[in-house]
């Protein structure tokens, strides 16, 4: 049920939403970001991506 209500969120929104899905999904590099940080803002993305990855490998240990 879970993957229908998925299947249909991404099917009813047209183009962008769906498409920018299957890049990321697919080509992961297609949806990475390649200008410069401003201020501040790096040093925010690597502890954002430290808690996120602390946070997954949490959850993936608990299953």
């Amino acid at each position: 049920m879970c993957v229908a209500a998925l299947t249909a969120a991404c099917s009813s929104s047209p183009g962008t939403s769906s498409r920018l899905f299957n890049e990321c999904t697919w080509n992961r590099s297609a949806c990475m970001y390649e200008g410069s940080y401003e201020p501040d803002e790096e040093a925010y993305a690597e502890e954002e991506a430290r808690r996120l990855n602390k946070s997954q490998s949490i959850r993936l240990r608990s299953n």
